[in-house]
């Protein structure tokens, strides 16, 4: 299956591009499935069809849906859900208000990823394309293997272990205190479960010839400073871009005064684009004269992007992570486009290397020949920081 993110600010038109793409996929014969995992959907505003969580025939070949959490909660969580449920009421909350607490934060990430699991394993489709949320969103979301396993094999898989073998002891004293049962096996092994789906996902995830992600910009300063930044954080997860898509520019047959200003700045802004984002290929989207909504609106768009092109193609393959062994010497060399050292935080423990950017972290797994080494030095160059190691 060909996995291709669509993702950037909120507003710059993420969903239209996605819509467009699943059209020309269509075209092409794939059986392709849009799906939205954005809490705050657009995608059946943009096909202009009636969607839910169960995918829909919008035409021959082409499928869209979009994520309702709940119905995801009940069908993987229902357990997990039923039991904080109970422990909330058992302290004294009504039942409603329950039930909403046992909606845990950043539940939706959780279950996007769950549904792309599913959709993988099932086959029933040869292009998945998500229409994420807006960048901080979709970073989360990317970064959740990542973070999910170490937590797990970290803290939940002993719990879990002990909590099995201690409530058949503990449970007869501790319900008639607490009001509540201690979570059978059927309620600890849930998370577990889920964390074994995402974990094989993110195989998929970090495989640059089955996923890809594309950006999607537009020619204002603040909007390339965060397509910048999500550029960088998605190499930092091991996620490839093959594409960046630079959205709503002023065609040059408008000459309104008005614009005069507004275009200069764009200008300025579509050369920072291409330069910024070297070597990835650029495709340049005019601002329409009309909302793109509607089937025949997105077939203008996706002659404007693709023409004879096959949008699955991979449009640039990214390294994001090589090791490299030079006079009996190691290197780790992590992709970080415009990411200056200073802003980079190296630590190591035990077979991890841990990197911090802003707020966002990833906790590296090293490779055998690296794991009994330690970080001797770190450099940036074209783009790459390069870790040394050395006994």
């Amino acid at each position: 299956m060909r996995v291709i993110l669509m993702t950037g600010k909120g507003g710059v038109g993420k969903t239209s591009v996605a819509a467009a793409t699943g059209l020309r996929c269509a075209e092409l014969g794939y059986r392709t499935l849009v799906l939205s995992t954005d809490p705050a959907h657009s995608l059946a505003d943009s096909f202009d069809v009636e969607l839910g969580h169960d995918a829909r025939l919008v035409r021959p070949n082409l499928w869209g849906a979009e994520l309702d959490a709940l119905q995801e909660l009940e069908g993987n969580w229902g357990a997990v859900k039923r039991y904080i449920t109970q422990v909330l009421q058992a302290r004294g909350l009504d039942g409603i208000q329950a039930e909403e607490l046992a909606i845990l934060p950043g539940m939706d990430e959780i279950f996007g990823l769950v549904r792309m699991k599913r959709h993988y394993d099932d086959g029933e489709y040869e292009v998945l394309i998500i229409d994420s949320a807006p960048t901080g969103t979709a970073l989360r979301l990317l970064s959740l293997p990542e973070v999910g396993g170490w937590y797990m094999r970290r803290f939940y898989k002993p719990f879990q272990n002990i909590s099995v073998a201690l409530r058949p002891l503990v449970e007869p004293f501790f319900k008639p205190i607490a009001g509540f049962s201690l979570p059978d096996k059927e309620v600890m092994d849930a998370p577990y479960e889920f964390y074994e789906q995402i974990e094989a996902l993110e195989k998929v995830l970090t495989d640059n010839t089955q996923t890809s992600v594309r950006l999607v910009t537009n020619p204002e300063k603040m909007v390339i400073k965060e397509s910048l930044r999500a550029h960088a954080y998605l190499s930092l997860y091991n996620v490839a871009t093959d594409l960046v898509i630079a959205n709503r520019i002023i065609p040059q047959e408008v000459t309104d005064p008005f614009f005069q200003r507004w275009k200069e700045n764009q200008e300025q802004y579509r050369q920072e684009i291409h330069d910024n984002f070297l070597p990835l290929p650029v495709k340049e989207v005019p601002l329409y004269s009309e909302e793109l909504c509607g089937l025949a609106a997105l077939e203008r768009l996706k002659e404007t992007l693709y023409k004879d092109e096959d949008p699955t193609q991979v449009y640039y393959k990214e390294t994001t992570l090589r090791v490299v062994q030079e006079n009996n010497q190691y290197s780790l060399e992590l992709y970080l486009p415009n990411i200056p050292k200073s802003q980079v935080q190296l630590s190591k423990t035990g077979d991890e290397l841990n990197i911090t950017i802003g707020n966002h972290r990833r906790n590296l797994v090293l490779p055998q020949a690296l794991a009994a080494l330690q970080p001797a030095g770190a450099k940036m160059e074209d783009d790459y920081l390069k870790i040394r190691f050395a006994e």
